[in-house]
């Protein structure tokens, strides 16, 4: 039986505070990457609106089932006959009473039907060289890792800061994913200190590919997002990487050279329950 193999493609995005046009972007860049005989698209976190005010964030955006891009965005794969990855979508959480946001990564199959979501768990509320971020200000975490599944392989779902704590890619390995999918919208800072590194080790340590779609460039809110959508083996190779600009990448997954790199590195196998450290005894001086 041969290995399932697939072909991809990443795309990088500057989305802004206008979802038209930011729509009309992705049905372009989704039309190029399935004539080019992709079968699969990912975008970024935040595809279809980058807005800085969140009271308009709030305004515009609507739960899953009445929001205007999951809408199009449906219609779009239906069109290509294919799946089409939204990285991310600002939707009003379903919740009676809640008011924060869900960050929500929604997998289209080919018939435009919604095959598996996913909400934003970790959330980034920091302060980084000037940059002030508090993200659970606006949107509520979700608490469920999910594992979907395209064209015979397993995809494991994360969104943008989830990138850095590497436990909930080592659940989604032993589940069984063999790909991880990280969209993101990545502080510049940040992104020069520690984008390729957090990549290349949740690939690297899992024995996984990543595909890594991201933001970049200059906002029209004035924004920085660093770019440098990647794609990358179960080794850690790069096979593709963008610049700062709007960018499509290509690649072929192959189920087979996962099995080969786990066989030859099998750290899911050796993975071993341990006991937490006791916290130390304080003693006190008489």
């Amino acid at each position: 039986m041969h290995a399932p193999k697939l072909s991809i493609a990443v795309v990088q995005l500057r989305s802004g505070a206008d979802i038209d046009a930011n729509l009309r972007t992705v049905r372009e860049f989704a039309r190029e990457a399935r004539a080019s005989g992709a079968r699969y698209v990912l975008t970024p976190e935040n595809t279809a609106i980058m807005e800085e005010d969140k009271e308009r964030l709030r305004h515009v955006v609507k739960t899953m089932s009445e929001d205007m891009a999951v809408r199009f965005f449906s219609e779009l794969a239906s069109e290509l006959e294919m799946y089409l990855h939204i990285g991310s979508l600002a939707l009003r959480a379903e919740e009676p009473g809640e008011k924060r946001l869900a960050n929500r990564s929604i997998l289209f199959g080919p018939d435009g039907k919604a095959l598996a979501t996913y909400d934003k768990i970790h959330l980034f509320d920091v302060d980084v060289k000037g940059e002030h971020h508090r993200e659970s200000s606006y949107i509520r975490p979700g608490g469920s890792a999910v594992l979907a599944h395209v064209a015979g392989l397993r995809l494991g779902m994360s969104i943008c800061y989830d990138v850095r704590f590497p436990a909930l890619y080592r659940t989604l390995a032993l589940a069984g994913a063999q790909v991880f999918t990280i969209p993101a919208a990545f502080t510049v800072p940040t992104g020069k200190a520690h984008w390729h590194t957090l990549t290349r080790a949740r690939a690297i340590e899992n024995g996984a590919y990543v595909l890594a779609a991201a933001q970049g460039g200059l906002h029209d809110s004035g924004r920085m997002t660093f770019g440098h959508s990647l794609i990358i083996s179960p080794w850690g190779d790069v096979l593709a990487e963008a610049g700062e600009e709007p960018a499509v990448l290509y690649a072929t997954l192959d189920a087979g050279h996962v099995a080969r790199v786990r066989q030859q590195i099998p750290v899911l196998e050796h993975e071993r329950p341990f006991r937490k450290p006791e916290q130390p005894r304080v003693l006190h001086s008489v």
